[in-house]
C-alpha cells in the first residue's frame, strides 16, 4: 500500500500536469462511468494529498477522491512535466526498489537518476507508473490519446497528458462538505497541518489509548500516512517496543515519534525512497538509494542480525500486517 510520501508525490505530479487544464474524463472499465460523466469537460482547479488519500478539485464544486489501497496505481503518459522539487519522478512513485548502480549514477527501474534529477524540471514523453508496488513502463507508441491497456477505472485526459487509474480501493466524486468530512476523520499530516498543532493532537490521542503503539501508528485517524515500512522504522528509531500501550509511552517519546515522522516524510517526498537510516557515508547513501535492503534498520530483515545489537530481527503479524522489530533494542 502506498505510504504518505507516495501520495504527496502523485499529488504534485497532478499539480504540474493536470491542474489548470480542462479534462476529458472517462471510465474505460465502466465501473466509474457515472462519476467520470460528472467530471468530464470540467477544469481541474487544485489537488491536495492528506495521508494516503488524494483529492482533486474540479470546477462546479466537485472533488475526485482516490485511495489507491493495496493495488491501485496511476499511469501517466504523454508530455509529463516533472516536479523539480522531487526526485525520481520519471518512474514508479514510492518504493522504487531500484536496480543497478555505478559510481556515478543511481537509477531506478525506469532508468531515472534519483539524486541528480532533484531540481531538474523537464518534459518527458513516455509512460510513467505511480504506485507503491509497480515498476516504470516504457512507452514506444506515439498514438494519441494512448490506447487503453488493461482495466482502467478512470482516465483523465488533457490536451497533452493522460492519467489512467487502475485498481483503487476508493474512487468517488464528492462535494466540498463531503471532502471536509473525510479529512476530519484523518489524523494530522506533517505536510498539511501545523506542525506544533499536529504534534499536540497526535500526542494527546496516543497518550489516552490502551492500544499498542504499533497499531496506533497504522491508524489513519491517529496519524496520517504511516504504513508498514514507516511503522517498523519509526518504532526502531525510537527504540520502542511495538506492544507498549499508547498511554504508557512517555510524552516526550510520543512527541519524538511525530517529529521523526515529519523528517522521514519530507525525505520520502524529496527522494521517492523510504530512507530511514541516518549518518550514512556517501557510498552507503548511494547503495541505500539503489537497494531497499540497504536503506532500512529492521523492515524486511526478519532473521537477519540487528544492525545495532546483532540480535535476529523478529517478524510477527500486528494489525494484519507484517511487523519487523528487534527484541533487544526495542525493549
Amino acid at each position: 500500500m502506498p505510504e504518505g510520501h507516495s501520495v504527496h508525490r502523485i499529488a504534485r505530479q497532478f499539480d504540474r500536469n493536470v491542474v489548470g487544464h480542462r479534462v476529458s474524463a472517462s471510465s474505460p472499465q465502466g465501473r466509474f462511468a457515472e462519476g467520470a460523466a460528472l467530471l468530464d469537460g470540467r477544469e481541474a482547479l487544485s489537488v491536495r494529498a492528506v495521508g494516503k488519500q488524494m483529492f482533486l478539485e474540479f470546477e462546479g464544486d466537485l472533488w475526485l477522491r482516490v485511495h489507491l489501497g493495496m493495488y491501485g496505481a496511476w499511469d501517466f503518459s504523454g508530455e509529463i512535466l516533472v516536479d523539480p522539487t522531487i526526485a525520481s519522478a520519471n518512474g514508479r512513485m514510492g518504493q522504487t526498489n531500484q536496480r543497478g548502480t555505478d559510481p556515478e549514477r543511481i537509477v531506478d527501474a525506469a532508468g531515472e537518476n534519483s539524486l541528480t534529477s532533484i531540481g531538474a524540471p523537464r518534459k518527458a514523453r513516455g509512460h510513467v507508473r505511480m504506485s507503491e508496488q509497480t515498476s516504470g513502463l516504457d512507452d514506444t507508441d506515439a498514438t494519441w490519446p494512448p490506447p487503453v491497456v488493461g482495466q482502467v477505472r478512470l482516465r483523465l485526459l488533457t490536451e497533452a497528458t493522460c492519467a489512467d487509474l487502475r485498481g483503487p480501493t476508493a474512487c468517488e466524486v464528492l462535494t466540498p462538505d463531503q471532502v471536509q468530512a473525510v479529512i476530519a476523520k484523518l489524523g494530522p499530516d506533517p505536510l498539511v497541518d501545523d506542525l506544533a498543532e499536529g504534534e499536540e493532537r497526535f500526542t494527546r490521542v496516543v497518550r489516552r489509548k490502551p492500544t499498542p503503539i504499533g497499531l496506533l501508528l497504522m491508524d489513519q485517524s491517529v496519524v496520517s500516512g504511516i504504513g508498514n515500512v514507516y511503522r517498523a522504522e519509526l518504532l526502531f528509531r525510537a527504540r520502542l517496543d511495538p506492544h507498549t500501550p499508547g498511554r504508557d509511552v512517555p510524552e516526550e517519546v510520543v512527541g519524538g515519534l511525530w517529529r521523526d515522522w515529519v523528517r522521514l516524510l519530507r525525505i520520502g517526498v524529496e527522494t521517492g525512497q523510504m530512507m530511514t537510516m541516518d549518518d550514512l557515508t556517501p557510498d552507503d547513501w548511494r547503495r541505500a538509494m539503489a537497494h531497499r535492503d540497504d536503506r532500512h534498520w529492521v523492515y524486511h530483515r526478519a532473521g537477519l542480525p540487528c544492525r545495532i545489537s546483532g540480535t535476529s530481527i523478529l517478524l510477527e503479524e500486528m494489525g494484519a500486517r507484517k511487523l519487523y522489530w528487534c527484541p533487544v533494542c526495542q525493549k
